[in-house]
């Protein structure tokens, strides 16, 4: 910034050879006298230091020389004002810059200081530089702040001190020295003004430091290179950057005033490196909570493991929140699942750990383990190389034994399984495009209250959100669209899972699933699933539908509520148990389906949207709700909504109890359930024993251990068709499948009757 180049300002005042008439002994204003003709005054010609200059004799006791021209003011710039001077004889006195400060109307603007600092000269023949900075601001090295009052100002110099002395005066020089003020004038400073060399070797962190503390409300500026930063840095001051920094992977970067995506991804001049190091730097310091994307997409080419972007950190439970942005997955070799296969001990008096386990040190913390007797979504929790043990997710409901299992470890775009623990993390309106390529989060050990919202995730190639421990006590998942990549695969061949659940509490609400293999895997109890929408339908026609919510403990004191549940059966199990015979205690019970609209779309006849698959002996219903749903069966009916997988066992239909299948709405369904079942009795013969045959309505093919009731419709009569007016009696559990009811009467009657039957008792 120079106004002399840029606008074209005359500043410096002509050469004193020029004539001493523009030359005032006053304050410069037009009218004031000046040194042309004046005795004290003369030229003095081919000056050995100066060439030709002014030889002035003082003769005032404040000795003036002033330029009578306007040199303009302009806001936001600033003057030197310099010259010098040589004593030839007689008394030496003292110098200074002075000026007058004026505005166009021609008047003076008082109150300002119109001097610079003096000089004091002490020899003879001696050159001394006098000079002075005017200005607007109140910038350190500015002599004379004169704001922005003056228009312009007539500048020159002062002698003062005794009289008598012989000078001579070099010509003044006038310049625009605006520049020199530029670091204070903008908002920033740049890291190069202190120390910072950017040759990517020599350690430029102190450099940062210092420029973060003169920053003091400003910016600060990173230009072109390549910064080594040798250890952790916390930066106060907002931060651009056109250079990158090199840091090592330990080494913390807090971007205070400054966090978020984007800015990382420029102080790292990579995506991937920028966002790791925004992550490591969101679990390392208070002054945020959140990271916000801006929007923004990261190509994320391999997975983030947090343990090996945070070494050191095992456990954090402070609410973050990762916002606003989209994570795009980019093919590699980094995706590849990695395979074991191995043997192992179980014994069921240690439930979550197997023993003895071969070639363990290969097993991943975080591997999917299948094989005989492993129930849905059981994974390492942790691994003991030196015992040979294995921590497990789930227990096993194959008994106790050694055989064969795989271990399978998929990769994830957010991995916290290194951690210990982690509380209170958010994920909000992110965008996972996964590609076919990777999964989506896997969850820490052991953690509280996770919540996904308003995000999407888009071609999962396994998983969705995977717990190994309980990391998802109290999970949230809020207003999410979750799409498969295996849309166009027959259901029967699908393989991804949205999510499972270990511990307690999940809330899973108003979201929506996309053909996917399983949707849910659920163990624990408390769970709310509300106004969500999940399909497993395929193009296929009359074909297998599979289990899409599975719970997989006994009393799970949930609700499935208000959801629309398309071509998916909601199944429970006990296959995580590991003596899944019944003893004592809880067997299935706690779980209330209500308000659903529930539809089966080119499904096979035998589909069911409800099953209950005992994995061991002696289990029976002590609590459940299946009430005021709409069941509908699309482009074929299907037989009924319930059924029992014997595959493993039975039910216990004799302990039965508190069972309300009621209010539901059946469409293209054969058999309507409910439980009590309300039918119809009518006895064209007159009979002593009326068999009735409720099975049809009964749930669960249950048997019919209770009359409610059991009105006559009409007059019951005798085969001569007197009217009985004796009371008959019922027997319940008849049959070889205990599903029949007699009525027993005194004589041969026949008539009309309405029952209601229970396949449990109420309470």
């Amino acid at each position: 910034m120079n106004k002399a180049i840029t606008d074209g300002l005359v500043l410096t005042p002509p050469a004193f050879e020029l004539g001493l008439g523009v030359w005032s002994s006053e304050n410069g204003t037009a009218g004031s006298a000046t040194y042309a003709g004046a005795v004290n005054a003369s030229i003095a010609v081919a000056d050995q230091d100066f060439g030709n200059c002014l030889e002035l004799v003082k003769t005032q006791s404040v000795q003036k020389l002033r330029y009578m021209g306007e040199t303009v003011l302009l806001p936001g710039c600033y003057l030197r004002i310099k010259t010098r001077i040589k004593v030839l004889s007689g008394n030496r006195p003292e110098v200074r810059i002075a000026g007058y400060a004026m505005i166009d109307a021609g008047a003076h603007v008082p109150g300002l200081v119109e001097i610079g600092p003096s000089v004091t000269t002490q020899q003879y023949g001696s050159i001394y530089e006098v000079s002075a900075i005017v200005g607007s601001g109140a910038r350190g090295g500015v002599d004379m702040v004169w704001g922005i009052a003056p228009d312009y100002g007539h500048f020159g110099l002062d002698l003062t001190g005794l009289s008598g002395g012989v000078v001579r005066i070099e010509n003044f020089e006038i310049e625009d020295v605006t520049s020199a003020f530029l670091r204070d004038m903008l908002d920033w400073v740049d890291v190069r003004d202190y120390g910072a060399r950017g040759d990517g070797v020599s350690d430029d962190r102190a450099a940062f430091v210092a420029a973060d503390t003169a920053a003091n409300g400003r910016s600060i500026f990173v230009p072109a290179g390549e910064y080594a930063i040798g250890s952790s840095l916390s930066i106060n001051a907002p931060i651009r950057f056109e250079g990158t920094l090199k840091m090592p992977v330990a080494a913390r970067l807090a971007l205070l005033s400054s966090f978020d995506f984007p800015t990382y991804a420029e102080a790292f001049g990579d995506e991937m490196a920028g966002f790791k190091k925004a992550l490591q730097a969101l679990f390392d310091y208070t002054d945020h909570n959140a990271l916000d994307l801006k929007g923004r997409r990261v190509e994320v080419t391999e997975p983030i493991r947090i343990s090996e972007i945070a070494p050191g950190l095992t456990s954090f439970s402070n609410r973050r929140v990762l916002r606003n942005g989209q994570l795009n997955v980019i093919d590699g070799a980094a995706w590849a699942d990695s395979v074991v296969t191995s043997t192992g001990t179980y014994s069921t008096g240690s439930p979550y750990l197997l023993t003895g386990v071969a070639n363990i040190a290969n097993i991943p913390v975080g591997a999917h383990v299948t094989g005989s007797g492993v129930g849905r979504e059981v994974f390492v929790q942790a691994v003991n190389v030196g015992a040979g043990t294995l921590t497990l997710s789930q227990p096993l409901y194959g008994g106790s034994g050694t055989r064969n299992f795989t271990f399978r470890r998929y990769q994830y775009v957010l991995d916290f399984s290194g951690l210990q623990k982690l509380d209170r993390f958010n994920i909000d309106d992110v965008e996972f495009l996964c590609n076919g390529v990777a999964s989506a989060v896997m969850l820490a050990p052991v953690g509280q209250m996770f919540h996904i919202r308003d995000c999407y995730v888009v071609k999962p190639k396994d998983r969705v959100i995977t717990s190994i421990g309980r990391g998802c006590q109290d999970i949230l998942v809020d207003r999410c669209q979750f799409i498969s990549n295996e849309t166009s695969v027959p259901a029967q061949d699908r393989s991804s899972v949205v999510m499972n659940v270990n511990a307690n509490d999940a809330k899973i609400r108003d979201s929506r699933f996309v053909r996917f293999g399983t949707t849910f895997v659920m163990h624990g109890s408390g769970h709310l699933i509300v106004g969500n929408h999940w399909f497993q339908g395929d193009d296929e026609d009359n074909n297998v539908r599979l289990p899409g919510l599975v719970f997989t403990q006994l009393n799970v004191q949930s609700a499935v509520t208000g959801n629309y549940i398309d071509s998916a059966i909601v199944e429970w199990t006990n296959e995580h148990d590991p003596a899944v015979d019944y003893t004592s205690g809880y067997s299935f019970g706690g779980l209330t389906v209500s308000g659903n609209t529930c539809v089966a779309m080119d499904a096979a006849p035998w589909f069911t949207f409800f099953s209950i698959k005992p994995y061991g002996s002696g289990h029976f219903i002590h609590g459940l709700t299946i009430a005021e749903n709409v069941f509908k069966a699309i482009n074929g009916n299907i037989t009924r909504i319930d059924k029992v997988d014997t595959t493993y066992a039975t039910l216990n239909y004799s302990r039965m109890r508190n069972i309300r299948v009621e209010g539901n709405m059946f469409n293209g369904i054969n058999e309507q359930i409910s439980n009590p079942a309300s039918l119809e009795v009518n006895q064209s013969t007159a009979q002593t024993v009326w068999t009735v045959d409720p099975s049809v309505l009964l749930p669960f093919s249950g048997w019919a251990r209770n009359v409610e009731s059991l009105v006559a419709e009409g007059a019951i009569r005798s085969a001569s068709n007197a009217v009985v007016t004796a009371m008959p009696y019922v027997e319940v559990e008849q049959g070889s499948s205990k599903d029949k009811v007699t009525v027993n009467w005194p004589s041969a009657a026949k008539g009309r009757l309405q029952m209601r039957v229970r396949m449990d008792n109420p309470n």
